[in-house]
């Protein structure tokens, strides 16, 4: 274990993904007390037996709910009234081209990606700035640097992500607060195996007969995701607020996904 955040308290949203297990993981191991926080209890609870870390609680919040977002206050009150991080890691997905997406749709996603986000942010800032060496990640996605087809609404938002990161850290500068972005490319999560294998693709057939999704020529881990989101949350950044720092293979220096 090591000591990277020793005796901070973070609050790491969409927790029950592979990225969102994997960050709360290694915050743990580096000394943090963890609030982990999703919209699905029974998954959450499931990830949390799997991780073991007596360091991490969880509490079950839908952030596209302005009221639930509000009583989201309370849990971190209960788990200490502090923080000092707090990771905008949760997201939804929508799969059409934008000449097909509705209203409804994008009400959807931006409800999630963006205005859950944003409220999040908002209920958290008050303790980010009492701690005097507060610090947001969100992650994002090299695929709001870099367009593509099919999935558009989702690179919408996480564009949206990115310039909000870049706000966030002008407007907090003045209370100590830093807001950093990570953005990751094709990663190997629980959600994008179940996707593989809905068509058909086991895992390693993904890895062998599927799409290369990077120019380093495989997909990434949820730990490689983890560790740059711990590094920027940590006081190793602590001179570091609106980069947005890509990780993702290679693909946004090619600007292209790998066939």
């Amino acid at each position: 274990m090591g000591h990277r955040l020793e005796g901070k308290t973070a609050l790491i949203t969409g927790g029950a993904g592979g990225i969102g297990q994997a960050i709360a993981s290694l915050f743990a191991d580096e000394g943090a007390r963890v609030l982990l926080v999703d919209r699905d209890a029974d998954a959450l609870a499931a990830g949390v037996a799997r991780l073991g870390r007596d360091r991490i609680a969880t509490a079950t919040c839908d952030i596209a709910d302005e009221a639930r977002v509000a009583r989201l206050g309370d849990a971190i009150r209960a788990h200490g009234d502090a923080l000092d991080i707090l990771v905008n890691n949760a997201a939804t997905r929508e799969y059409h081209r934008l000449a097909d997406a509705d209203a409804a749709s994008w009400q959807r996603i931006l409800a999630v990606n963006v205005i859950g986000a944003g409220l999040v942010t908002a209920l958290a800032l008050p303790w980010l700035r009492r701690s005097g060496r507060g610090a947001v990640v969100n992650v994002a996605s090299t695929f709001g640097i870099c367009g593509r087809a099919g999935m558009g609404q989702y690179d919408v938002t996480k564009a949206a992500m990115v310039a909000a990161t870049r706000v966030l850290a002008i407007e907090e500068a003045r209370y100590g607060v830093r807001a950093n972005a990570v953005c990751p490319g094709s990663v190997l999560t629980g959600f994008t195996l179940g996707r593989a294998a809905a068509r058909g693709l086991s895992e390693a057939e993904l890895k062998d007969r599927g799409f290369v999704p990077a120019p380093i020529a495989r997909w990434g881990e949820p730990a490689e995701i983890a560790a740059p989101v711990l590094w920027l949350a940590s006081d190793e950044a602590s001179f570091i607020t609106g980069a947005v720092l890509p990780v993702d293979g290679g693909v946004s220096a090619s600007g292209t996904r790998v066939a």
